[in-house]
């Protein structure tokens, strides 16, 4: 039978009302009370009920999520889920569940905001990689506490990584190499990350002083191996080929190796690649893969930490952060 906060009263003589005060953390209780009641608590397995525990604190304890990725893989999807991970870790700590939703309740279609509303979120984390969806838009725009991940938005609580950095350290260091006919794979430009690290390509070539023919620059798609093989593919029937290409993610970079390698051209003897991300398997592959490496785990807890911040009416104005990222030197770069 289930311990109830009648038996903790009972067992340690202290009220009712005392107990609950303990249990959902007021400062007006003694501390050799709350060491009391604490302890028989866990001797005793007590564990409250979240309908008893909503009633006293007004919070559901359940944060909603929106995740959305186009290469259709769900939670395979190696940087988003990497960041849930570290997301989920933070906020289980704070006693919160996390709620994947739908788009229906039953058999009935319902927006994501009417779902958050109907199941009664705290607040929302958004990831995503795309950036025009307008029932995102309105859970944005609602009295919700969000913070989005991977896209930018003047409306809410946002934090992704630095694509113009990212792009700088790895057009720099290809040049350091000795490179100056260098390509990009682009990601989708629905995307807010494929976007900002196509504006960080030319932004940094411009500033490098690298003259970049149109034909350099390739659409790689929703950052699939498919998108990038077939992308390179492009790159490697030109009259003047690339000497180095720079991929929007690792899973493009992968797809040009392998088209590289088909062609019976060498990586990177003949074509140097860097990848983004820095996913798991980048280290494995060969060459290992030079990348740039996003940092997954400070993302995905910082988002938890400005969630609940703004949950607890802890943040004056939306949060923008822009989390630094690095190069990762590994073996699919040579000297020219």
């Amino acid at each position: 039978m289930a311990v109830t906060i009648y038996d903790i009263a009972k067992a340690t003589g202290f009220s009712i009302t005392t107990v609950s005060k303990v249990l959902n953390n007021y400062p007006d209780v003694g501390k050799k009370t709350r060491e009391k009641i604490l302890k028989t608590v866990d001797e005793m397995g007590y564990y409250p009920s979240s309908y008893a525990r909503t009633l006293t604190t007004k919070k559901s304890y359940t944060l909603g999520v929106i995740y959305m990725e186009s290469l259709g893989i769900g939670l395979k999807h190696s940087f988003f889920s990497a960041i849930i991970q570290s997301f989920k870790q933070v906020v289980e700590l704070e006693g919160y569940d996390l709620l994947f939703i739908a788009n229906k309740i039953g058999d009935e279609k319902k927006s994501y905001l009417d779902h958050f509303k109907y199941r009664g979120v705290d607040g929302v984390v958004v990831f995503s990689s795309e950036n025009d969806d307008d029932e995102l838009e309105k859970v944005i725009e609602s009295d919700l506490p969000s913070v989005i991940v991977d896209l930018d938005s003047a409306n809410t609580n946002v934090i992704y990584s630095d694509n113009y950095q990212g792009t700088e350290m790895a057009l720099k260091y290809l040049m350091a190499l000795g490179h100056k006919k260098i390509a990009h794979i682009a990601g989708h430009q629905n995307t807010f990350s494929g976007i900002e690290r196509m504006k960080g390509f030319l932004k940094a070539t411009k500033q490098l002083g690298i003259q970049i023919p149109p034909s350099y620059i390739v659409n790689g798609g929703f950052f699939s191996v498919e998108g990038g093989k077939e992308a390179m593919q492009q790159l490697l029937v030109l009259s003047e080929r690339p000497t180095a290409v720079f991929a929007s993610s690792d899973t493009m970079a992968l797809g040009a190796m392998e088209a590289i390698k088909e062609a019976g051209l060498r990586v990177p003897e003949d074509i140097s690649i860097i990848g983004y991300d820095n996913v798991e398997w980048s280290d494995y592959i060969t060459p290992k893969l030079t990348t740039v490496k996003q940092n997954v785990d400070k993302i995905g807890a910082d988002a938890a930490k400005i969630l609940l911040n703004s949950i607890n009416g802890k943040n004056a104005s939306y949060i923008k952060e822009v989390v630094p990222v690095s190069l990762i030197k590994r073996d699919s770069c040579s000297e020219l």
